[in-house]
């Protein structure tokens, strides 16, 4: 049984990679995973219940009305898995290139650019892109894409710098060729804190994509700024309310992926 705690605290201490918000490997038990469900459930509930309350106006009413909440969301989700598809094809693989020999000195430039995209205000960012691309949810992507590949890819160079030199030397020896060790060993090994930062990834996106409305990407957005726009509290909590949602939501399924896909053998501790 290989202990995966010890290996990713030495790793990520004197491996030079900064510390990512999904950097720390946490424990997810099935118990843990039933609770945000429920936490959802009741936020939809008593939001519900507050809207049946509510004196909704004529502003409010065209606001909601024809499909649009509806509308909203699922640009919402179409902006959120979009770009976390191209920041998964993108950071990933970048990643294990950057712990490969030829390439490894590359990873500080490589990491010091993906913090540039982070450490750049998303609205900001947003604003120069659609200078550049036009309005549309091309500009959007690109924005959210570059907001969110820091995360995965130090988290995949923090991870497979992790590993047990001793367990690659083992492979070595038994005639493992450099793919294999990475795909059979190096990979599996590194799975949890990769998914990690996978799962930190999925709720920026969700956050971020919020601003796509300023570039003409659509999304729950719409709602929030309509709201505040036109000083309409019903629109805004519910656009506001949806994100939450959406984003406890995507947490959990990333959580419950996170707990389906960690390697057998592996001890994710606290």
């Amino acid at each position: 049984m290989v202990e995966s705690g010890e290996s990713g605290e030495s790793g990520g201490a004197g491996s030079g990679v900064p510390p990512s918000p999904g950097a720390t490997r946490r424990r997810v038990t099935w118990q843990k995973l039933a609770l945000l469900p429920a936490v959802v459930v009741l936020v939809l509930l008593a939001t519900w219940l507050w809207f049946r309350q509510a004196d909704l106006d004529q502003v409010s009413e065209n606001a909601l009305s024809n499909g649009q909440v509806w509308k909203a969301v699922r640009q919402h989700i179409r902006l959120t898995v979009i770009s976390t598809f191209f920041v998964l094809i993108i950071a990933i693989p970048l990643g294990i290139l950057l712990t490969r020999r030829a390439l490894r000195k590359a990873a500080p430039v490589a990491l010091a650019v993906a913090n540039m995209g982070q450490a750049t205000p998303a609205i900001g960012l947003l604003a120069l892109l659609v200078i550049w691309l036009g309005t549309g949810q091309k500009a959007a992507l690109i924005g959210i894409i570059i907001y969110a590949v820091l995360p995965v890819l130090s988290n995949t160079i923090a991870g497979l710098r992790a590993n047990d030199p001793t367990l690659l030397e083992a492979a070595r020896g038994i005639g493992m060729s450099p793919l294999g060790i990475l795909l059979r060993v190096e990979l599996p090994l590194a799975v949890p804190l990769i998914l990690a930062g996978v799962r930190t990834a999925l709720v920026l996106n969700v956050g971020t994509a919020t601003l796509a409305t300023f570039g003409g990407g659509g999304g729950l957005g719409v709602l929030i700024t309509a709201g505040i726009t036109n000083q309409r509290m019903p629109v805004l909590v519910l656009g506001s309310v949806l994100t939450v949602a959406l984003a406890l939501l995507v947490d959990w399924l990333a959580s419950l992926a996170e707990l389906l896909l960690r390697p057998r053998g592996l001890e994710v501790r606290a």
